[in-house]
C-alpha cells in the first residue's frame, strides 16, 4: 500500500505546499505592500492571488498561535467578528508545531529546507536533542535555518517592518532563525499590541503580531475548555478593535500556525518504559503526534516493523527516504537530511507516543497537543479584513 494510501485510511492528510499553505501568507502579504520582489524561491504575486489578499500600502499580519480553522469553526458563536471576515482556509506543513510553522510562515519553506524539523530535533554535530523553541542544545540560529528571513529582506529593501511580540521572543533563536528583521516592540499584552500596530500602520509596509494565550490554553487544558473560548473571545475583540480602527490603506491578515486535538484519555505509549519500542532506538525527537526517531543503522527497518505493527492502525510509520519522497517535510536539503529521524512516525485520531526519559513531567501532562497530519491539526484560517 503506497504512503498517499496509509495516511488517507488514518484520516491523515498531506499538506498543500506551494498553494493555499502558511508559507504563501508573508509572501502574498510583502507583493501586496509592493515588496514581492524580496521573496526568492516562490511566486510572491501568486500565492498573493491564490490567497485573494487586495493591495495595501500597509499589512498588519497576526498569527494566533493555535487557532485550528475547525476549532474555530466549532466554537464560531465565540468570534463572531472572525467568522465574518473568514476567507476559507490553509494548511500548515508538516508537522504541525510552531518552530516548524513559524518557520514555514517566516522563509515561505517547509521543515526541509528550514531544518525546523520539530518541537525537538537531533543536533547532528552533538547527537543529542535540540529543542528549536528555547534554542537549548541548538548551534547558531542561521547556521541551523539558512533560509532568508522575509522580514529581514523586506526590511533591507526599504520597507517599515515591525515585529510585536512577547518580551521574552526578542532575539531569541526562533525569532532570530526565521522572523528576524526590522524593529521588535516588545509588549505584554494582546490590547498593547493593538495600540501598537495603529500607531505603526500609517507607514507603508508590514507589522507582524504574534499572539500565543490561545495555544497555551489549549495545551493546559484542551480546546474544548472554557479557558481555551475565552482567549479565543479576547482575540476576537482585539482585533475587530485593531481591523475596525485600521486607515483606509491598510488592511489587518490573520491566520495560525497549527490546530490541536485534545489527547486526555486516549491511547498513550511511552518508550522510556516500553521495551518493544525501545529497542534499537538511540533518541526519539519531534513531539507526541509527530515523532522523528532514530535508530540503529542495522536495524531501521526492524523497527519499522516492530513499531508499525505495535501501534497499529493508531499511527503511521515510513521512513526517511518514504516521508521525503512523498513530499511530507517539502523539499529536502542536503544537510538538513541527518535532522530527519531515520524512521518518522504520524500519530492517527488521539493517540501519542511520548518518552518519559527526555519529556518533563509538565509536557507528559498537556491536554491539547498538535504535530501531526489530522485536519483538525493541519488545517488553519484565513482572516482577511480590509476597510471600504
Amino acid at each position: 500500500m503506497s504512503l498517499g494510501d496509509r495516511l488517507a485510511r488514518c484520516g491523515l492528510e498531506r499538506p498543500n505546499y506551494g498553494a493555499r499553505e502558511l508559507g504563501a501568507v508573508l509572501t502574498a502579504c510583502l507583493d501586496a505592500v509592493g515588496f514581492g520582489h524580496v521573496v526568492t524561491g516562490r511566486d510572491a504575486a501568486r500565492d498573493r492571488t491564490n490567497l485573494n489578499i487586495p493591495q495595501a500600502r500597509h499589512v498588519v499580519v497576526v498569527v494566533l498561535d493555535g487557532l485550528g480553522f475547525y476549532q474555530l469553526e466549532a466554537r464560531r458563536g465565540h468570534a463572531p467578528f472572525l467568522r465574518a471576515i473568514s476567507a476559507g482556509s490553509l494548511t500548515a506543513g508538516f508537522p504541525t508545531t510552531t518552530a516548524t510553522s513559524l518557520s514555514l510562515f517566516g522563509t515561505g519553506y517547509g521543515a526541509g529546507r528550514t531544518g525546523m524539523t520539530g518541537y525537538t530535533a537531533r543536533n547532528p554535530r552533538t547527537g543529542e536533542l535540540a529543542n528549536l523553541i528555547s534554542w537549548h542544545g541548538a548551534f547558531d540560529p542561521e547556521e541551523w535555518q539558512r533560509c532568508p528571513s522575509l522580514l529581514e529582506e523586506a526590511a533591507r529593501a526599504g520597507a517599515r517592518v515591525t515585529t510585536l511580540g512577547n518580551h521574552g521572543f526578542e532575539g531569541s533563536g526562533l525569532t532570530h532563525a526565521a522572523l528576524r528583521g526590522g524593529r521588535f516592540v516588545a509588549t505584554r499584552s494582546l490590547a498593547d499590541r493593538v495600540d501598537v500596530a495603529l500607531d505603526v500602520d500609517k507607514e507603508p509596509g508590514i507589522t507582524y503580531m504574534y499572539w500565543g494565550e490561545i495555544d497555551s490554553a489549549g495545551h493546559k487544558f484542551g480546546w474544548q475548555s472554557d479557558q481555551w473560548v475565552a482567549a479565543v473571545e479576547d482575540a476576537d475583540r482585539e482585533l475587530r478593535r485593531l481591523a475596525t480602527s485600521l486607515p483606509p490603506h491598510a488592511i489587518m491578515v490573520a491566520t495560525s500556525d497549527h490546530g490541536m486535538v485534545d489527547v486526555s484519555g486516549q491511547p498513550r505509549w511511552d518508550v522510556g518504559g516500553d521495551p518493544v519500542l525501545a529497542r534499537d532506538v538511540d533518541l526519539v525527537a519531534g513531539e507526541p503526534r509527530a515523532l522523528h526517531v532514530y535508530a540503529q543503522a542495522h536495524a531501521v527497518d526492524e523497527v519499522i516493523a516492530r513499531w508499525s505493527d505495535h501501534l497499529g492502525d493508531q499511527a503511521v510509520v515510513m521512513s526517511r527516504a518514504e516521508a521525503t519522497e512523498f513530499g511530507l517535510f517539502g523539499p529536502v536539503a542536503e544537510d538538513v537530511t541527518s535532522r530527519l529521524g531515520d524512521i518518522v512516525v504520524a500519530m492517527a485520531d488521539r493517540a501519542t507516543v511520548v518518552d518519559s526519559r527526555t519529556q518533563t513531567p509538565h509536557s507528559l501532562n498537556l491536554i491539547g497537543m498538535h504535530g501531526s497530519l489530522t485536519p483538525e491539526e493541519l488545517t488553519v484560517p484565513l482572516l482577511i479584513s480590509e476597510r471600504s
